[in-house]
C-alpha cells in the first residue's frame, strides 16, 4: 500500500496520499506555528495584562504542558479511532481555543484558550507522522520527513515574525482572530476529503494510566518552572514538591505500562524503547528540541530587554533563520535517504553547540547582524539533526509499534520544549540582577550558557546514530 500513490480507506473510497498527507501537514503547520506565536508577544501581554515573566511564560509552557499530558494518549486514539475522526476532533478543538483566546479578557481565559488550543494540537503530530509511515514507502520517507520537519521545526522560528508584525499593526488578540478562519477551512477541508485507510481495533482506556501521566509530565514542569518564581518570592508551592509527585508518578506511570503492554492494553506502549537506535535518536531529539525552544524563547527576551528594539524588528531579526530551515529541511530528507542519519547528525550537532556557545558572547551593545548570523548558523545545526534523528527513528520500528513510536517522539518533543522553557526562564530569573525588571545581560548569557552545555552533552552520542537508511521495517 505504502508504494503507491493511492490506497483505499477502510470505508472503501479511494486514498490520495499527497492530498491526505498535504492536508495534514497545511494543518499541523498552522498548529505548530501558533505553539511559539506568543513569545514575541510577551512582554506587551505582561504590560498589557499586568503578570510578570514567570506567570506569562506559562502562555507558552502551559501550551507545551497540555499537549506532553494528552499525546501519550495519542498511541490508543490511533488505534481506537479513524484517522479522519481523529482529524475532526483535533481541529475542532483547535478552533474552539483559538476562539476563547481571542476573546479573552484576561490572563485566565486566556490561559483557558491557550489549552484548549493545546488538546487539538496534541494529536496532529502523532496522526501526521503514522499517516506518512502508513502511505509512503521506505525510501521517499526521507524527504517527505523533510517536509514535516518544516513543520516541527520552521513553524515555531517564523512565529515571531509573524507575531511580531501582527503586534506592530493590530495587537495581541488578532494573532488568534488571524488564524481562526485559517483553522475553519482546514477542517472543513477534512470533512469533505480526509479519507486515510486505517485497522481500529476495540481496546479499553486506562484511566489510571492517564492520571499517572498527567502527575508525571505535569509535576516535573510546574516544579522546575517554580524553581525561578522561588527565587522571586512568587511561588505558591515549594517548587520540590510537584517535582517529587512528577518523578514518583513517572515511576509508576512507567510500570503499569510494562505491565499492561504484555496485555495489549497499555495507554503508551513502551517497547519502542527497546530498540536502541529508537531510543539513541529519541534522546538527541529532547535535546535538540531543549535547545531550539530556549533559544526561541530567549532571543525574543534578549532583543527586546537587553537591545531595547520593537516586536516588529524582533521578528524581522528570527526570520532569515525560519526561511534557511524550511529551504534546508527537504534537502536534508532527501540526502538522509542517500548517505543515511549520522553524516548529517554529527557535523549538525557540533554546528549546534558552536553556535551556542557564541550566544554566551552576546552583550548590550551587540549588533543586530551579528545575532543574525548566529540564528542562522544555529537552525542550519538543527536542520542537519531533527529530519534525520525523527526518520531513523520511527523508520527503526515495526509496523505494530507506529502509533506508539509517534505517540512517544512527539510526547518527548512536548517535554523538552516545556522543560528547556521552564529551565531557561528559571536559569534567567536566578541569574538577573532584578528578575522584576526583566532580562539583563547576566540573565540571559547564563541561560545561553545552560543551553550550549546541554548541545555540547549531545555530542557524544551523536556516534552512535546509524549510518545508512533502516531497511523497511513496516513492510
Amino acid at each position: 500500500m505504502s508504494g503507491q500513490a493511492t490506497s483505499r480507506a477502510d470505508t472503501g473510497a479511494p486514498v490520495n496520499a499527497n492530498l491526505a498527507i498535504g492536508l495534514l501537514v497545511g494543518s499541523a503547520f498552522v498548529m505548530i506555528l501558533n505553539e511559539t506565536i506568543m513569545s514575541v508577544a510577551l512582554p506587551a501581554l505582561i504590560a498589557d495584562l499586568q503578570i510578570t515573566v514567570g506567570t506569562a511564560q506559562w502562555l507558552t509552557s502551559g501550551f507545551l504542558l497540555t499537549m506532553a499530558v494528552v499525546i501519550p494518549i495519542t498511541g490508543f486514539l490511533l488505534q481506537r479511532f479513524r484517522p479522519r475522526q481523529i482529524y475532526i476532533a483535533s481541529m475542532t478543538s483547535f478552533s474552539l481555543g483559538t476562539l476563547i483566546a481571542a476573546l479573552a479578557p484576561g490572563f485566565g481565559m486566556l490561559m483557558t484558550g491557550r489549552i484548549v488550543q493545546a488538546f487539538g494540537t496534541a494529536v496532529m503530530i502523532p496522526l501526521l507522522m503514522t499517516t506518512v509511515l502508513r502511505l509512503v514507502p521506505q525510501e521517499r520517507r526521507g524527504a517527505m520527513m523533510g517536509t514535516i520537519t518544516v513543520v516541527i521545526a520552521v513553524a515555531p522560528a517564523i512565529g515571531p515574525t509573524i507575531s511580531g508584525v501582527v503586534l506592530t499593526a493590530l495587537g495581541w488578540r488578532w494573532m488568534f482572530w488571524i488564524v481562526l478562519p485559517i483553522a475553519l477551512i482546514a477542517l472543513a477541508a477534512g470533512v469533505r476529503w480526509l479519507r486515510v485507510a486505517a485497522e481500529t481495533r476495540r481496546i479499553p482506556l486506562d484511566v489510571l494510566s492517564v492520571i499517572l501521566s498527567a502527575l508525571a509530565f505535569g509535576g516535573l514542569v510546574f516544579g522546575l518552572s517554580g524553581v525561578g518564581e522561588a527565587a522571586r518570592g512568587e511561588a505558591l508551592v515549594d517548587p520540590w514538591i510537584p517535582t517529587a509527585v512528577g518523578v514518583v508518578a513517572m515511576v509508576v506511570f512507567v510500570l503499569r505500562q510494562l505491565r499492561l503492554q504484555s496485555e495489549g492494553r497499555a495507554l503508551l506502549d513502551l517497547r519502542p524503547l527497546g530498540f536502541r537506535p529508537f531510543a539513541v535518536a529519541i534522546v538527541l531529539v529532547v535535546l535538540s528540541m531543549m535547545s531550539l525552544f530556549g533559544a526561541l524563547i530567549l532571543l525574543p527576551l534578549y532583543l527586546q530587554e537587553v537591545l531595547k528594539v520593537s516586536a516588529f524588528v524582533t521578528g524581522l531579526a528570527v526570520l532569515p533563520g525560519g526561511l534557511v530551515m524550511g529551504l534546508l529541511g527537504p534537502v536534508v530528507g532527501r540526502l538522509y535517504d542517500r548517505i543515511g542519519a549520522r553524516p548529517l547528525v554529527v557535523p549538525g550537532a557540533v554546528v549546534l553547540a558552536l553556535a551556542l556557545w557564541a550566544f554566551t558572547t552576546l552583550d548590550a551593545s551587540s549588533p543586530l547582524w551579528k545575532i543574525i548570523a548566529m540564528h542562522v548558523v544555529l537552525v542550519v545545526g538543527l536542520s542537519l539533526m531533527l529530519t534525520p534523528l525523527i526518520t531513523d527513528a520511527l523508520g527503526r520500528l515495526p509496523g505494530d509499534l507506529d502509533s506508539h513510536g509517534s505517540a512517544i517522539l512527539a510526547t518527548l518533543q512536548q517535554v523538552a520544549g516545556a522543560a528547556g522553557t521552564a529551565l531557561f526562564i528559571t536559569v534567567m530569573s536566578l541569574a538577573s540582577a532584578d528578575a522584576a525588571t526583566g532580562t539583563d545581560v547576566a540573565g540571559a548569557r547564563a541561560a545561553f550558557l545552560c543551553a550550549a552545555v546541554i548541545a555540547t552533552v549531545a555530542l557524544p552520542l551523536t556516534l552512535l546514530i546509524g549510518r545508512r537508511p533502516p531497511a523497511d521495517a513496516t513492510a
